[in-house]
């Protein structure tokens, strides 16, 4: 039994390398780590621009679509124009780029979703 802790002690403080436990490397840590805070931050400027930036998207579909279809006006919102006051519609370029982007985000998830689960067989 002594033996046996002996033995734990020299293999568990030895400087040799052992081929079946992983190599970690400070690059690949270091590499995740960035990574890790871009997609944080991409995924934050995302939600940010599209549910809060100017009044967020939310705000902006009712008036859209009573602009549409009845007989209201962008000025009946505050709209001048587009460089100079936009009343309830302040940030839309904005909003709908984010969209775009989430919309995008979404399919590309989706479609890695779908590989896996067509490469697994399931």
């Amino acid at each position: 039994m002594i033996k046996n802790i002996l033995n734990w002690i020299e293999e568990t403080f030895n400087d040799k390398e052992n081929p079946d436990e992983a190599g970690y490397d400070p690059a690949h840590i270091g590499t995740m780590i960035v990574a890790v805070l871009f997609g944080i931050t991409i995924l934050f400027w995302l939600l940010w621009s599209l549910l809060v930036f100017g009044g967020g998207i939310f705000a902006k579909i009712i008036p859209f679509i009573k602009i549409m279809f009845t007989s209201r006006t962008a000025a009946d919102y505050g709209y001048v124009g587009y460089p100079y006051e936009m009343g309830v519609f302040e940030g839309w370029p904005t909003n709908v780029v984010a969209l775009v982007f989430a919309i995008l985000l979404i399919c590309a998830i989706w479609y890695v979703f779908k590989k896996g689960v067509r490469k697994n067989g399931n």
